[in-house]
């Protein structure tokens, strides 16, 4: 009977290995595979000119007291500007004020951000051509990058909406989560920026290398609403009144990255 089990085991796990990738699997990969690097971006973190500033988030955590505040709302609020303010806020009712109620309104606020897409653009933005004419030599030409000029991309919200600067940290938080990509509204490549990759260029023959700034996509939905510290005796509790939702998107550089393509004419 051991013998039997023991087989029967084994031949579970040799089925499960055969087994394909499942609907949910193959996404997940798929979804993974978006976002790695192709062969033909390159990094220049160490052969930019200009030192870029790495776009760290500052990451709120919630106070004992802000999480029971959430936890009384069905309505995500992710928002680390909010969480902050909630961190900060002293308001404690009297113990003694039995049958006290009142309201503190803390302003409109998006609450939190729920993506939808997010893409990657190797050619975000066209920076930069090095040329290597080649008709008048007898042999092969190397060609390899050279930034000819300084170049600042920058980023943006692709729609207008209310409360910018916190929108752009919520979708730039949620696309570096899911891209595990260096992401920054602004990114600068400094002139004379080399690689030492190399191209060749043949006899009779012209060589052209463009260069891209590369950049992420990023759509998906924010959730407003009204925030209200309600007060009933000597407990408080959170408030969201007239919530709304709203679309919005962003284009969000990759920070020293370059995209290239060779062509030969």
């Amino acid at each position: 009977m051991g013998k039997y089990v023991r087989w029967t085991g084994i031949f579970v796990i040799i089925i499960l290995l055969l087994t394909p990738v499942t609907g949910l699997a193959k996404e997940k990969i798929k979804e993974k595979n978006k976002y790695e690097i192709p062969e033909h971006v390159l990094t220049i973190s160490k052969e930019n000119t200009f030192p870029n500033a790495t776009a760290d988030l500052e990451v709120v955590e919630p106070s004992k007291q802000t999480k029971e505040l959430l936890k009384q709302t069905d309505t995500k609020i992710e928002n680390p500007d909010l969480i902050k303010l909630l961190n900060e806020t002293t308001i404690k009712p009297s113990p003694i004020a039995i049958g006290y109620r009142g309201m503190v309104f803390l302003g409109r606020w998006p609450l939190h951000y729920q993506s939808e897409e997010t893409n990657v653009n190797w050619q975000y933005q066209q920076i930069n051509t090095n040329e290597a004419n080649n008709f008048s030599g007898d042999e092969d030409r190397k060609l390899h990058y050279n930034q000819m000029k300084q170049k600042e991309i920058k980023g943006a919200l692709t729609n207008k909406i209310s409360h910018t600067e916190d929108v752009k940290k919520m979708l730039l938080q949620t696309a570096k989560k899911k891209s595990k990509l260096p992401l920054s509204y602004e990114t600068v490549i400094g002139k004379d920026t080399k690689k030492d990759h190399m191209y060749t260029v043949p006899v009779n023959k012209i060589g052209l290398l463009n260069a891209y700034a590369t950049a992420v996509n990023e759509k998906g939905k924010v959730t407003f609403g009204e925030v209200y510290i309600e007060l009933k005796g000597s407990k408080k509790q959170i408030v969201l009144k007239n919530i709304t939702k709203q679309g919005v998107g962003a284009w969000i550089p990759i920070q020293d990255h370059v995209s290239f393509t060779f062509q030969l004419k």
